[in-house]
């Protein structure tokens, strides 16, 4: 149990840090989420820790009179139990006054914290969250607030705010003036080495990638579910990163761990995946029993993590630009799968379970790998019946007659400019 007292001066402190002025980064997501404060669901903003979750919050709260907010990161809230709600409803009520919206940092690390969010929500309060825990919030929530809230993932910065960070302002010509092209074209090569981790791009340290690394480990993997086998989390993360972007099995993996069966594996992916911190992507298949059995992709949230953080992985640029362009198809709320026949095709994208788009990546389109990639594209298109299709690459911009279909060939940078609504 925490006293009154502590909660007190908790909440005080933590007002003043959140009213603090700050230079901030306008989030594209900013304008989706103003727009559902004005229903009654919880809102929840999951992602990736240290991803720019509380400063969304600084940017919402500039918009809201009569809020109050708590974090409960803080270490002196180890302690805080369900129980402790009532009371620390008191405190805020005394610091802040009659509140209408009550913001809350972390609060999945308190269990049954969701029967509070209930309580408030049906006093008519509106509730917002953050968390770093994707499971936790869909199985609580799941069986208490059916219906009753909305999920915003939160993920590193885009291209776009990356560009915003680096005082580069972006208008549609910009795409096609050499000059100001020019200027884009380099930042995204430092993007790509980089990433989208907002305080890492602001102080470079390569130390704290690894130490956001370890705490991610440690915090929301092995200390949170109990894993007493620590050294194979991290052997399998080593696996993950240096085979990211290729298809894997549940089984290939347990061989290379030297475990006894593949559940455990398939357990600990559902760990990292919860964190934010890799993503399966499955095969599509209409057969669901055939998509379950079938090999799967990896992805990584941010290159940053793959290319700082001391893993094995190759200095594949077509591999950090497949896994860029999978990112960004998540932020924008794609469902996303890869389709094989006869070849692959990287990205099929489904819309009320019709295909509606094949997207194909590679760094170069050259004469070499002409053939194998128009194919894995052509063969998607065929199976789908689609009449365009997209190839991405690092700087090339075409387009293409294949069999009285259309190929568009367009460089990563210009794709994640053209389609956002932001620019």
């Amino acid at each position: 149990m925490v006293s009154k007292e502590l909660l007190r001066q908790l909440v005080i402190q933590q007002k003043a840090r959140m009213e603090q002025p700050g230079d901030f980064i306008e989030r594209s997501i900013l304008p989706l989420v103003l727009a559902a404060l004005d229903d009654d669901r919880v809102i929840i903003l999951a992602g990736i820790r240290r991803c720019g979750k509380s400063t969304l919050i600084k940017q919402i709260m500039e918009t809201k009179k009569n809020y109050c907010y708590v974090n409960f990161e803080d270490e002196r809230l180890l302690s805080f139990r369900a129980e402790d709600f009532s009371i620390l409803d008191e405190v805020l009520m005394e610091i802040y006054g009659p509140s209408s919206t009550y913001f809350f940092d972390e609060i999945q690390n308190v269990e049954k914290f969701e029967t509070f969010v209930r309580r408030l929500q049906d006093r008519g309060k509106k509730v917002i969250l953050t968390g770093s825990n994707a499971a936790l919030f869909s199985k609580e929530f799941g069986t208490r607030l059916t219906g009753r809230y909305k999920l915003f993932e939160i993920y590193p910065f885009s291209f776009v705010e990356y560009l915003r960070l680096q005082g580069i302002a972006v208008r549609k010509e910009s795409l096609y003036l050499a000059e100001e092209k020019a200027t884009i074209v380099r930042a995204f090569g430092r993007y790509t080495e980089c990433g989208g981790m907002p305080e890492y791009l602001r102080n470079r340290d390569t130390d704290y990638i690894k130490t956001l690394y370890d705490n991610i480990l440690y915090r929301d993997i092995i200390a949170r579910y109990s894993i007493r086998r620590q050294r194979l989390v991290r052997e399998l993360v080593g696996i993950l990163a240096s085979t990211m972007t290729l298809p894997f099995t549940y089984n290939s993996l347990k061989k290379s761990l030297g475990l006894m069966n593949a559940i455990t594996v398939k357990e600990y992916i559902s760990y990292l995946s919860g964190a934010y911190l890799f993503f399966e992507l499955a095969r599509f298949d209409y057969s669901v029993k055939k998509q379950l059995s079938s090999p799967r992709k990896i992805y990584c949230i941010d290159t940053a993590f793959s290319i700082i953080s001391g893993f094995s992985l190759s200095p594949d640029k077509g591999r950090l630009l497949e896994n860029i362009v999978y990112i960004e198809l998540r932020r924008r709320g794609s469902r996303i799968f890869y389709f094989t026949k006869n070849r692959e095709c990287d990205f099929v994208l489904v819309d009320r379970k019709k295909i509606t788009g094949a997207i194909q990546v590679c760094y170069e389109f050259t004469e070499e790998n002409r053939e194998r990639e128009i194919r894995g594209l052509a063969e998607a298109m065929d199976e789908f019946r689609l009449d365009r299709g997209l190839i991405l690459t690092s700087d090339q911009d075409d387009e293409l007659r294949v069999e009285g279909r259309t190929i568009i060939i367009r460089p990563v940078w210009k794709w994640l400019l053209e389609n956002d609504d932001a620019i």
